[in-house]
């Protein structure tokens, strides 16, 4: 099974994730929303993920942080231990940036992300649950 991604907007949503993916004793990655980098910030999202997992300490989760084109928001969110970062800008700088990641134990995405967006679902916790079990 592949990776299964869950975009989430808020600690609820991502609690509501953790939760699907314990009880299917799966593991999920949260995402943010596309380019959410620079409007939400790195700290933000990475503190959403922690309080997450503390709530939900038995789910397996990992996480990616959304920069959009923008290899200045990359480099901050490496800086404040985001270890997953997705980018859609040009390919030389996700080069330079790939280069940089590896050399820190980061992880640099590129490319689409197939993934369960929460924004505008009303049962949350049956789509997380239908999402994770589908078989890709």
């Amino acid at each position: 099974m592949s990776e299964r991604v869950i975009i989430i907007h808020s600690l609820e949503q991502a609690v509501t994730a953790l939760k699907a993916a314990r009880d299917l004793g799966l593991p999920v990655t949260l995402a943010s929303p596309p380019g959410a980098a620079a409007y939400t910030g790195a700290l933000w999202f990475r503190e959403v993920v922690k309080q997450a997992e503390r709530e939900v300490p038995q789910a397996e989760v990992s996480s990616i942080l959304d920069c959009g084109d923008k290899p200045g928001l990359v480099m901050a969110a490496f800086r404040q231990g985001v270890l997953r970062v997705r980018f859609t800008g040009p390919k030389a700088a996700a080069d330079k940036l790939r280069a940089i990641a590896e050399a820190e134990s980061h992880h640099l995405i590129t490319g689409p992300l197939e993934a369960l967006d929460l924004l505008d679902i009303a049962d949350r916790a049956q789509a997380c649950r239908d999402w994770l079990k589908t078989e890709t």
